[in-house]
């Protein structure tokens, strides 16, 4: 029976194994049932369901998962963490525990491993520092994924969810809206963590679309164009494409390329939404 959302279980396990959290690893232990349940609800995780959960802490999602899903492999990087698993999910037959660093792992043999190389669902409380490489790893690797629903800083959330025009938008927003459709589940505030974090954090669920919803015949070559654009925000788009050393492209193709999209020659890539983008890319492919 899951019981670590208790604040007074979470505790105990703590002072039994004398853990002491580091900062290195982001290490913030939720202690909140009703967000427990939001987060299976909104991955809508069933018996039919294997999951891979990066960064279990001590198992608190780790059980709530188990009761849920058919499979759970969870990835943690601390090995001072490893004999608290083995006691906080001890009553589950279907958890696996991998000692690793999720960003050095191979994870669609882990994938083919687990699950057949069938779709999985990915599950984290993630470690602000690594939220955008790991969030990005699984996407642009080509993971088979239903959906990835996260425990973010409440910023990072707002990032991945904002359109054209607002300071929040930027690479991040455009790089999660090409794979995925994101959707903010719960705001989480800092006193339903041991230790507190100094930042909210709010959940949010990315499912993974089957087709993007752009055409974009060079992916690689449009998020160069993205990250170039957004290198230097107060920057014109043809002043940020010009001075970027990753567009091969020259001054009179790049205002060329603008132009094609019927923009003011000033605008800045701030104000570009994805598929003006997938445009300005496939000019390039076609004509450059």
């Amino acid at each position: 029976m899951a019981d670590l959302g208790n604040p007074k279980h979470t505790i105990e396990i703590i002072q039994k194994y004398q853990f002491a959290f580091q900062k290195k690893f982001g290490q913030n232990f939720l202690i909140d049932t009703h967000v427990l349940d939001k987060i299976i609800s909104a991955a809508g995780i069933t018996k039919e369901d294997c999951v891979l959960e990066i960064g279990p802490g001590i198992g608190t999602m780790t059980q709530y998962l188990a009761e849920h899903a058919g499979r759970v492999v969870a990835v943690e990087i601390d090995t001072n963490l490893l004999p608290i698993l083995d006691e906080t999910l001890k009553g589950y037959d279907n958890v696996t525990v991998i000692n690793n660093d999720i960003l050095k792992l191979d994870i669609n043999k882990l994938v083919d491993e687990y699950n057949g190389g069938r779709p999985i669902k990915v599950v984290a409380n993630l470690p602000y520092y690594i939220t955008t490489p790991i969030i990005m790893g699984l996407f642009e690797g080509d993971v088979p994924i239903d959906n990835v629903t996260v425990m973010v800083q409440k910023e990072v959330a707002d990032r991945m969810q904002v359109g054209p025009g607002s300071k929040d938008y930027g690479a991040l927003s455009l790089a999660v809206q090409y794979y995925a459709e994101p959707y903010i589940v719960a705001n989480v505030p800092p006193n339903c963590f041991i230790p507190r974090p100094n930042v909210g954090s709010a959940v949010i669920r990315l499912t993974r679309y089957k087709e993007p919803p752009v055409k974009v015949e060079d992916p690689k070559l449009m998020f160069k164009l993205v990250r170039a654009s957004f290198n230097q925000r107060r920057k014109t788009l043809q002043n940020g494409l010009n001075n970027s050393p990753d567009i091969p492209y020259t001054k009179e193709q790049i205002v060329e390329a603008i132009e094609s999209l019927q923009v003011s020659p000033s605008v800045r890539g701030e104000a570009l939404t994805l598929e003006q983008f997938a445009r300005l890319s496939n000019y390039f492919t076609e004509n450059a």
